[in-house]
């Protein structure tokens, strides 16, 4: 690509993510980020279709950049999935925080929970060769529920929590419940 595609883009974005910023989706126009970005309307049209479309595109250029890693199935654990998927949320905080917050962003938490779930899958299934496809389709709604959970409070929070932290609080649970997390703190 371009060099001046990439800048482009990439001016429309950063000023589209500050203007989600401020308000909800619905409420931004075209016109907006044109004038803020300081382009033209038929530059913005080269590249989108309208707001809606932009989201999904920046959803879409994360999901990918998520699904870069190649995790060593036979090294993995919840935490070990948990902490690099994090480290790339921190890196993209402002993004995620956007993610978490936009009511239509269902595309970016299917994406992400279809791309967990077949890590998860093949490494459940070497694991425990034995579990039905219901039991790991049951299993992973409730853990992948209950990750997303702690992620969006820890989004809510400011990433407050060190990724670390974050990745050992999911393992745990993932692993060992609520209970057993308690009292081995």
């Amino acid at each position: 690509m371009d060099r001046r595609v990439k800048y482009t883009k990439k001016i429309i974005r950063d000023t589209f993510l500050d203007l989600l910023q401020e308000k909800e989706i619905n409420k931004i126009t075209v016109s907006e980020i044109c004038k803020n970005a300081d382009i033209n309307r038929a530059t913005f049209y080269r590249y989108y279709i309208d707001v809606y479309d932009l989201l999904d595109k920046i959803e879409l250029d994360f999901v990918e950049q998520l699904k870069q890693f190649e995790l060593k199935e036979d090294t993995i654990t919840v935490k070990a999935f948990s902490k690099e998927y994090l480290t790339v949320f921190l890196e993209n905080k402002e993004l995620v925080k956007i993610l978490f917050s936009t009511k239509n962003n269902v595309f970016f938490l299917n994406e992400f929970l279809e791309l967990v779930y077949s890590t998860c899958k093949k490494v459940w299934n070497k694991e425990m060769p034995d579990l039905s496809e219901e039991e790991i389709e049951t299993a992973a709604v409730f853990i992948f529920n209950g990750a997303l959970g702690v992620i969006n409070y820890w989004v809510i929070n400011d990433f407050n929590d060190s990724v670390e932290h974050i990745s050992d609080t999911i393992g745990k649970l993932s692993y060992y419940g609520l209970r057993s997390y308690i009292y081995h703190k």
